[in-house]
């Protein structure tokens, strides 16, 4: 990839898993890498308890909100990082598909959220550390 490498996040609600991982994504890639979320079925808010787990890392996810999967979306994106949306992705050739089996933060207490978020923390600076040094 010679360009800034566009990604995006797709899970059922886009209101867990794919926000947090667009949130801290973005935190981290300080501009190299282009990041954008959605949702299979789109829910109508943010998961409390993944907003307050960024919100006590001090992240700005005031402009995220449920959106819905696009065939803009994933055509723009180089990678598309899926998380539990099953077959709602369309697969466009030449992009690079991974998918991330996440446990659904939904309804689930904020200590499963808390290493919810943790694991996609960590899979987020792998990701990251992989495209800017390949790019």
């Amino acid at each position: 990839m010679s360009k800034v490498p566009e990604v995006l996040f797709v899970c059922v609600h886009n209101a867990g898993r794919s926000v947090a991982a667009s949130v801290l994504l973005d935190h981290y890639a300080n501009g190299r890498v282009r990041v954008s979320s959605a949702g299979s079925d789109p829910g109508k808010e943010i998961n409390p308890h993944v907003a307050q787990i960024l919100r006590e890392k001090g992240l700005d996810f005031s402009k995220e909100f449920p959106k819905p999967l696009t065939d803009a979306a994933q055509s723009q994106a180089d990678i598309v990082i899926t998380m539990g949306c099953g077959d709602a992705c369309t697969f466009y050739p030449g992009k690079r598909y991974i998918d991330w089996e996440l446990e659904d933060p939904a309804g689930k207490p904020i200590e499963v959220v808390r290493k919810i978020v943790a694991e996609i923390e960590a899979r987020v600076v792998s990701l990251l550390a992989e495209i800017t040094t390949s790019a």
